[in-house]
């Protein structure tokens, strides 16, 4: 089944343009196509490097801001159908998602393949205008990455459905890319619900909120 995919952006202003562009292209030029008709994502809760704005290591923790987000998520999600969680093996993502799948007596499977991009020799400097066309020295490439989200995020999305990937900002923006969908700041907040659903070959997100909130959807 294809899906119809648009290689423009809604562009949070600390995102260099022109590099999220290329994300887009990169991933679009070979979609995915998940039989199930819809699934939920989670980027993982705040570090203190994400408020910080700088480039992370894999095995940077939570917060206790973003242990308080998790908790907040998973009451959020307590009430969805899901019966499979897969998860970046960082521990920021892991112990979001084991959170999370607790209401659910659930284990998350983690997966190497779900983490954020490796940004190499930029770690632990600003992340401030990020370009992710760089190609950082002993890091990975903007084509590397995204052809490493997309053999993951195809992986976790064949799971018995419905699915909760538990991952990382870049993994959102190349997972929207492979489904056609755009996105903007409503979405990217760290342990933002979201449920991605179908129509047909047309995906849209949906951002979920606590009861008695209101709740956005985007196309």
């Amino acid at each position: 089944m294809s899906t119809t995919h648009s290689t423009s952006l809604v562009t949070p202003a600390h995102f260099h343009p022109d590099g999220l562009d290329l994300l887009v292209q990169l991933a679009a030029a070979e979609p995915i196509a998940p039989a199930c008709d819809h699934f939920y994502f989670l980027r993982h809760g705040q570090t203190g490097r994400n408020a910080l704005r700088i480039f992370q290591a894999a095995d940077e923790p939570l917060s206790e801001l973003g242990l308080a987000q998790a908790a907040q998520a998973a009451s959020v999600l307590a009430g969805e159908t899901i019966r499979s969680i897969v998860c970046s093996d960082a521990p920021r993502a892991h112990v979001t998602a084991q959170t999370v799948a607790a209401p659910h007596g659930l284990v998350p499977a983690a997966e190497a393949g779900l983490r954020e991009r490796h940004f190499g020799a930029l770690i632990g400097t600003s992340s401030a205008n990020i370009d992710w066309a760089c190609e950082p020295e002993g890091g990975e490439t903007l084509k590397q990455f995204v052809d490493r989200k997309r053999v993951a995020l195809a992986a976790a999305l064949a799971q018995p459905a419905p699915v909760l990937v538990v991952a990382h900002g870049g993994s959102l923006f190349v997972l929207a890319a492979l489904l056609g969908v755009k996105i903007d700041l409503s979405v990217l907040g760290n342990a933002q619900p979201l449920r991605f659903e179908r129509n047909g070959p047309i995906w849209s997100i949906r951002a979920l909120q606590a009861k008695g909130d209101a709740e956005s959807a985007i196309a």
